[in-house]
């Protein structure tokens, strides 16, 4: 809808009634909508219903699929019922809603997910359809060891050292069960969790999760109209803040297409060895740094290689400022004691032998303890050939622990 409501309200006052009436878009909204606040009526008939639904870039089956993800993910109870049952309409089956409410119980809550089977069984009674059959033997597609084995060996990496049963959970009843399940296909799967991801802005997972959902099949064209859909069923904040991801991913997997084959690394290439003091300390830039922060066996490789970083030695007090990294960052802490802190989380304090992974995007700062030196060595991978972005500096009052949180 082009025109805004007040734009519309004076044309229409400038042709007869009938032809007033054939310019309305059918009432979607409930009469207590337009009542109470009728403004919000107007947008929900001629701007969401009229027109938002109505673009090609999605079919309604997809516009459906994601509308009913993003209820279950919020805890929508109250919207379900209309949208089950326009899923229903649009050509979502019962089962596939089903399968929905099922893989989203791991990716949005138990929860929202047996709040959202309540209401789904109602809307199936009402239209009278047949009890659900059980699984059958043969309901999960085969697994593919090779193709999954990057993705179980960070699980491992990250995740198991920490929590070994979250990691055996995620690889073996979330990827060699839940996602094996044939009752969605691995593109619908794909999508209702990329939308779960957007609506409960957990920016951090989205980059792996997206390039499933192309490597499934789902299209950038319909990636991004899908965000635009979102932002009227999970607001305009987590629609924007999905944009820089899906630009970051858009960007990634276009530079890797463009990329030529590059040739592969002859037998006899020699292995580089080098050695501490080799290569002189080199400051690290005053913008980006809090105190005499210095590094030393700094490493960089020319392409196919993307991983770059060194030694970092931090003096007590001293610390990064704020960044990020757009494909995460590895930390391997070897002497004094230290802090990091993602953005809205508590400082934590990092030790000897701790390792550290910052996801991709996240804004945090990490350095020295207050009474104490620590070095570490730091690792990234760029991507277009950028590794970092730095932001403003960390503020005494940011770097101060809390009283009771644990100290080096």
């Amino acid at each position: 809808m082009r025109l805004s409501l007040a734009a519309f309200a004076l044309a229409s006052m400038a042709v007869p009634v009938e032809a007033q009436e054939r310019q309305r878009p059918p009432r979607v909204a409930p009469p207590l909508v337009h009542d109470t606040a009728p403004a919000l009526g107007a947008y929900t008939d001629g701007v969401l219903f009229a027109d938002v639904w109505k673009r090609p870039q999605l079919a309604p089956r997809d516009r459906s699929l994601i509308t009913i993800a993003a209820l279950i993910a919020g805890g929508h109870s109250a919207q379900m019922t209309g949208h089950f049952n326009r899923g229903l309409d649009n050509g979502v089956t019962r089962e596939e809603i089903i399968a929905i409410i099922t893989h989203l119980a791991f990716y949005s809550g138990w929860p929202n997910s047996m709040s959202a089977v309540a209401v789904a069984n109602e809307v199936f009674a009402k239209r009278k359809l047949p009890p659900m059959k059980a699984d059958a033997e043969d309901a999960l597609m085969a697994f593919d060891a090779e193709a999954d084995a990057p993705r179980a060996a960070a699980v491992n990496a990250a995740v198991a050292p920490i929590a070994p049963a979250l990691a055996r959970y995620t690889n073996e009843v979330l990827f060699r069960d839940l996602w094996l399940r044939k009752d969605l296909e691995p593109r619908d799967r794909s999508l209702v969790t990329v939308v779960a991801l957007m609506v409960s802005g957990q920016v951090e997972q989205m980059p792996f999760h997206i390039n499933r959902a192309m490597d499934n099949g789902l299209t950038q064209e319909q990636l991004t109209e899908a965000v635009t859909h979102l932002a009227f069923y999970a607001g305009w904040p987590r629609a924007m803040s999905a944009v820089p991801v899906l630009k970051s991913v858009f960007e990634s997997r276009a530079a890797s297409a463009a990329k030529p084959v590059a040739a592969s690394t002859p037998a006899s290439a020699a292995i580089e060895i080098t050695s501490p003091g080799k290569v002189p300390p080199t400051p690290t830039p005053e913008a980006n740094f809090t105190g005499k922060v210095h590094t030393e066996g700094r490493f960089q490789r020319d392409a196919p290689s993307r991983l770059s970083g060194g030694t970092v030695n931090f003096p007590a007090g001293a610390r990064t400022a704020w960044h990020t990294h757009p494909l995460g960052q590895t930390l391997v802490v070897i002497s004094g004691c230290g802090l990091v802190q993602r953005e809205g989380g508590p400082v934590e304090v990092i030790r000897p032998g701790d390792v550290v992974w910052i996801p991709p995007h996240v804004r945090h700062w990490h350095g020295a303890a207050p009474g104490t030196a620590m070095s570490h060595v730091a690792m990234a991978e760029a991507e277009n050939g950028k590794v970092v972005d730095w932001m403003e500096k960390v503020t005494d009052a940011q770097y101060q622990q809390p009283a009771g949180a644990p100290r080096c």
